[in-house]
């Protein structure tokens, strides 16, 4: 059989087909990296300004300021999912940033505000915050102030940014510049022996729990072991000046200018428990080098009483939920607020009488009132005596978070301090304690921890400082427990992750209805703040398993099949990035 030759022209028509195609694809790749290139160091999108011609409002503002913003929250500084939903709780609450200058008119020249003014804030100067930052700021038209140590321009360490990262910053409209000081240092470290470490920086610190006390750089005169000075006033200010010399020196150079925010590490000391000496010291450059001050942290409203040089702010945790910091700019600044909801078909199934809840997949946050409690019950009565309990319990170790049954609280069932409680009421006489035991404890690190002992303090106070125990557990510290229980007639059985903590406890069979209620309480052991977020995870509400019986469920939020499997996974590989990112 006679074969056919193939045609050379056809092969060429062929090779030269699939090669413009590889190039078609390959500049629509490249087009689409070098607009994503484009995005990252050239200014795309602008900040638009506000019509200010329609604000009227004298009253005052609110002042955010996020320490840091990291993938994943840790002690200081809140992960980018968490800012996201907070920035949009604002902005859709009502919220309008204002600028510096905004400040500087309303205090000098009287102008007006919005009706629900923001001065938005992220201090410490660390890169990813603005990362994670700039494009929420984009999609809400949000300004905020970016804070940093002047000791970190030009420092090789890749985590702080830069002046030429600044400058685009800057030219974006999204971002005006301020500051921290010149660095972070501290004096008079004591350990928890009462043993002298004299002066440390951020880099020499030890492990802050064994850490007694100690103060900032620029708040106190530089002591010896026994507290005594070991420079006179002269020496102390030249000090003091010399730092703020140095911080002018830096900006200058590198922006052209001295940034016109200053918020002192740390709050709450200058003109309060500062040396008066000192606190002069302070007060006189801060005035010359800064158009305004936010001396202050811990409560967020200001009004024109406040004074320029005296304005506060409140510092969102990491542990916070975005109702926990929509119920405290509330407290603080006594204006309505719209919390958030989250899952609307699973709200529909309780109401809350107190305090706020969100709704997120398998998760319900529950926030106190400032000072008080948060409460929702479930609106299908349960069978009190034949009920099974589940849920993860991820609220603070610091802080209470409860399970009760009957409209006033025949029996309640809490986790509080990292105690377990059980406790019950009847014929109207006040609670009885059937149970109460202390958990194992809950393991954690240096890191966990903020510094926030910083004082003047006398010799005695030293001797007598201690480390933290493990019972002495950080405010910020995340609980993780897995709580079941049963009731089964008078009988209650009850387990703390897979472990018996409860069996056959006799209990009152007389709960008047089948109300079911979640509870959050905040713990008098957190001193710096009074609202409290419980955290139910994984619920599951049903009949407790009787033979022969059909199981009822009122209740559950728990993921099954292929939604368990994703959310599982999701997750997973979140878990697994970050810790790629810590590790490497």
């Amino acid at each position: 059989m006679r074969k056919h030759k193939k045609n050379p022209s056809l092969n060429v028509k062929r090779k030269n087909a699939n090669k413009t195609i590889k190039v078609i694809v390959q500049i629509v790749l490249l087009t689409a990296v070098l607009f994503v290139l484009v995005g990252k160091i050239f200014v795309v999108r602008h900040y638009a300004e506000p019509v200010r011609a329609e604000w009227n409002q004298q009253r005052g503002f609110t002042a955010v300021s996020y320490f840091g913003v990291a993938r994943k929250a840790d002690a200081k500084s809140v992960s980018r999912q968490q800012l996201e939903a907070q920035l949009k709780a604002l902005h859709d609450d009502g919220y309008v940033t204002i600028s510096q200058q905004d400040i500087i008119d309303y205090y000098f020249k009287g102008k007006a505000l919005p009706d629900k003014a923001l001065f938005l804030s992220f201090e410490d100067g660390r890169n990813d915050s603005a990362l994670f930052a700039q494009p929420i700021l984009e999609k809400y038209n949000y300004k905020a102030t970016f804070l940093t140590y002047a000791d970190k321009m030009g420092d090789s360490q890749g985590k702080f940014v830069q002046p030429k990262q600044m400058q685009k910053m800057l030219k974006s409209g999204f971002w005006e510049m301020g500051s921290n000081g010149y660095r972070l240092s501290y004096i008079n470290v004591f350990d928890n022996q009462g043993i002298s470490l004299g002066v440390k920086d951020e880099k020499t610190l030890p492990d802050k729990t064994k850490i007694g006390y100690y103060n900032h750089y620029l708040m106190d005169f530089i002591r010896d072991e026994n507290m005594i000075p070991i420079e006179n006033r002269a020496d102390m200010q030249k000090r003091i000046a010399e730092d703020y010399t140095r911080m002018q020196n830096v900006y200058t150079d590198t922006l052209g200018y001295v940034p016109g925010v200053y918020m002192i590490m740390h709050a709450n000391s200058l003109g309060s428990n500062m040396n008066k000496l000192v606190s002069e010291a302070n007060s006189t450059n801060i005035e010359q080098l800064f158009s305004m001050h936010f001396n202050r942290e811990g409560s967020s409203y200001n009004t024109r009483r406040s004074g320029i040089y005296n304005l506060t702010r409140v510092q969102p945790g990491a542990s916070w939920s975005t109702n926990h910091l929509l119920m405290k700019l509330r407290e603080d600044s006594k204006q309505d607020t719209t919390f958030v909801v989250g899952d609307v078909s699973q709200a529909g199934n309780w109401t809350v009488s107190q305090g706020a809840a969100e709704f997120n997949e398998d998760r319900i946050v529950l926030t106190s009132r400032p000072g008080k409690t948060g409460r929702m019950h479930l609106n299908t009565n349960v069978e009190a005596s034949n009920l099974s309990f589940s849920a993860k319990l991820l609220g603070s170790v610091v802080g209470s978070q409860s399970v009760s049954l009957g409209s006033t609280d025949q029996l309640k069932i809490s986790l509080a301090d990292n105690q377990l409680l059980v406790e019950q009421k009847t014929d109207g006489k006040p609670f009885e304690q059937l149970f109460a035991a202390v958990l194992p404890p809950v393991e954690w690190h240096d890191r966990d921890i903020q510094l926030n002992k910083a004082s003047v303090y006398t010799q005695s106070e030293v001797m007598q400082a201690k480390a933290l125990d493990e019972t002495d557990y950080p405010s910020n510290l995340p609980g993780n427990r897995n709580l079941t229980f049963t009731i089964q007639g008078d009988k209650l059985q009850l387990s703390i992750d897979g472990n018996v903590q409860i069996n056959d406890l006799r209990i009152s069979p007389k709960i008047s209805d089948g109300t079911l209620a979640l509870e959050s309480v905040y713990s008098s052991k957190n001193k710096k703040d009074n609202i409290y977020d419980a955290v139910f995870q994984d619920v599951n509400i049903r009949s407790a398993a009787n033979d022969g019986a059909e199981e009822q469920v009122w209740f559950t939020n728990k993921a099954s099949g292929l939604q368990s499997v994703g959310r599982t996974l999701s997750r997973s590989i979140d878990h697994s990035i970050n810790w790629a990112i810590d590790t490497f």
